[in-house]
């Protein structure tokens, strides 16, 4: 078996999520705990970090990950989704999990997993947690996949549990109002295990539902909410240049990932340092400062609010929510260019015309597509726009989008390229393919 069959059987034998949506998700841990019994339980051989919430996840986990390994720690991370190879979700000091590891867990373990009927998510995490035993490392960062008290990451037994936000997404399965679904990702905090709520919307309702949960679990632990800290003294944001953060215990710094958002994720990453020192993680203002500096270098990530070239300054960002988009538009709208060039793409489950409601209307937009069966038609996402008085036609593929958008461009303008995880999926690996 290849990688590429691997990968192939592994997408068809277990419905994936960032394919097809609502089917491929399963409610409860009983193959989890299954899997995990077949392994022997891999997670008990190191310590870990659990980072929940709607948005910020990535951002935060691979921040965390870059400080970790720049104190000299061997680092396991855990994400989804990926945006071009399945490998993204699965890293130890960076580096992918390599082919022949994901061919010979489909090999070596389908006799027993396939009667199961797993879900994707459920296989991906029971191989990761796997090779983070095999490859000895001392601490693994790991990305709840969706919610929390339900997700199947939610067996293992954290250093610290880390709530980034709680904005509306998921909603079918999640809950419809801000407390139940901050009820949902509360399910990560457990006994005697610090806690860091990165903000809480100043809905005192969402910040109740923590507190209330952590005071019956950790009674003897710390609950910080970031929002209230002050940690981070001020931020200063550049279109084409690292942002600067002046910060009240950590020095000043640059960071690389750019974004109003990243201001709220940086003062969440800092108060989780704070608590990982007091559980005797050796980790030097120097060390965090590097983290924040070359977080991409050091764990591959992409996509937030991502420089793909200057002239013109073309940005992608994987924000595909309304809480995602609050921030995007006001970075859109702070861009100096004269003519903007926004490229858009969402799947159907999402608040779409909310969404696009936030976005400018003096801006060209291509409305297009993504290569999933979750991705809603772009001439259907151009009537939302035309409902919006915005200006733009329909290309029903990224590429195509993307390629009109530079046409048009001048350079001088802008452009953005988003509104679903998997539109800038598909940007890289038409940028990748074209190198």
């Amino acid at each position: 078996m290849t990688y590429n069959e691997a990968i192939e059987y592994l997408f068809n034998v277990a419905p994936m999520f960032q394919n097809v949506g609502a089917g491929a998700y399963k409610e409860g841990l009983s193959n989890t705990l299954a899997l995990d019994e077949h392994f022997h339980h891999p997670h008990r051989s190191y310590r870990t970090i659990h980072v929940a919430g709607t948005n910020g996840k990535g951002s935060c986990s691979h921040t965390l990950a870059a400080i970790l390994q720049s104190a000299g720690y061997k680092v396991g991370l855990y994400t989804s989704p990926h945006l071009v190879d399945f490998r993204e979700r699965i890293r130890v000091n960076g580096e992918m999990i390599p082919e022949q590891r994901v061919v010979d867990f489909v090999e070596q373990e389908r006799a027993f997993f396939e009667p199961l009927y797993p879900s994707f998510f459920e296989l991906a995490t029971s191989l990761a947690f796997q090779y983070f035993k095999e490859q000895e490392i001392d601490v693994a960062v790991i990305e709840v996949g969706l919610g929390g008290r339900l997700d199947c990451t939610n067996i293992i037994r954290p250093e610290l549990s880390i709530i980034t936000n709680i904005s509306f997404d998921h909603t079918q399965f999640l809950g419809n109002t801000l407390p139940l679904i901050a009820a949902e990702k509360a399910g990560i905090i457990k006994k005697d295990v610090p806690v860091v709520v990165g903000e809480t919307e100043g809905h005192n309702d969402v910040r109740d539902v923590f507190l209330k949960k952590f005071l019956a679990e950790s009674k003897y632990s710390e609950l910080v909410f970031a929002d209230e800290t002050n940690e981070v003294l001020s931020a200063t944001f550049s279109p084409s240049a690292d942002t600067v953060y002046e910060t009240k215990n950590f020095g000043t710094f640059e960071a690389e990932l750019g974004g109003e958002c990243q201001s709220k994720n940086t003062a969440t990453i800092l108060n989780a340092v704070k608590l990982l020192r007091k559980r005797h993680f050796h980790i030097s203002d120097n060390h965090v400062h590097d983290g924040f500096k070359h977080v991409g270098a050091m764990t591959g990530l992409m996509g937030r609010w991502q420089r793909i070239l200057l002239s013109p300054l073309t940005v992608c960002d994987t924000g595909h929510n309304p809480g995602g988009f609050q921030y995007i538009s006001k970075q859109i709208n702070a861009q100096k260019a004269l003519t903007k060039h926004l490229i858009i793409g969402m799947v159907s489950d999402k608040d779409v015309k909310h969404s696009l409601s936030m976005l400018p209307q003096n801006a060209t937009y291509y409305y297009t597509q993504a290569s999933v069966k979750r991705a809603m038609d772009a001439d259907e996402i151009k009537k939302i726009g035309d409902e919006l008085g915005f200006t733009g036609k329909a290309y029903h593929c990224v590429e195509d989008a993307y390629n009109a958008a530079r046409n048009n461009a001048a350079s001088d303008d802008f452009i953005y390229i988003g509104g679903s995880t998997f539109v800038v999926a598909d940007l890289m690996t038409y940028l990748n393919r074209k190198k």
